[in-house]
C-alpha cells in the first residue's frame, strides 16, 4: 500500500451486553419516557421488525470498555427500553401531544439481531 492510501474494513460488533432492559406497555409509554429523558431536546426512537426501542451505550472512554471493544468486539449498553409496534410509523404521538420521531433502521443487521433478542424476552 502506498503512502496516503486508505483501506476500509467492516468489523461489526461480536457481542452486545445489555445491562438493563425495560419493556414498555405501549409505543406511547416509550415515547413519553423518551421525551422525559431527553429533557425537552429532540430525541427519537428506532424501529426494527416490529420493535421500537432506544438504547444507551456505555461510552468507550474508559480503558476497560475500550479494551473490550477492541480485543473482543464487545460493547456494553447500560439500558435498552422497548415495546412492540408491529407497523412502522414515522412518529408516535401521545395524548399529551408529544410527538416523537421514529426511524426505521431495519436494514441494519446488528439491530435486527437486537430486535429479535428483544422479541424473545419475557
Amino acid at each position: 500500500m502506498s503512502k496516503g492510501e486508505v483501506t476500509v474494513k467492516y468489523a461489526p460488533f461480536k457481542e452486545i451486553i445489555v445491562m438493563e432492559r425495560t419493556h414498555f406497555s405501549t409505543p406511547e409509554d416509550i415515547a413519553r419516557f423518551t421525551s422525559v429523558i431527553a429533557g425537552g431536546k429532540l430525541a427519537g426512537l428506532y424501529w426494527v421488525d416490529g420493535v421500537v426501542f432506544l438504547y444507551f451505550p456505555l461510552p468507550a472512554s474508559t480503558t476497560a470498555v475500550a479494551k473490550a471493544l477492541i480485543e473482543t468486539g464487545t460493547v456494553y449498553w447500560t439500558f435498552i427500553g422497548y415495546t412492540y409496534m408491529p407497523k412502522y410509523a414515522p412518529t408516535i404521538e401521545t395524548k399529551e401531544k408529544l410527538i416523537v420521531p421514529v426511524i426505521d433502521i431495519s436494514s441494519d443487521p446488528i439491530l435486527r439481531k437486537v430486535a429479535q433478542w428483544l422479541k424473545e424476552q419475557k
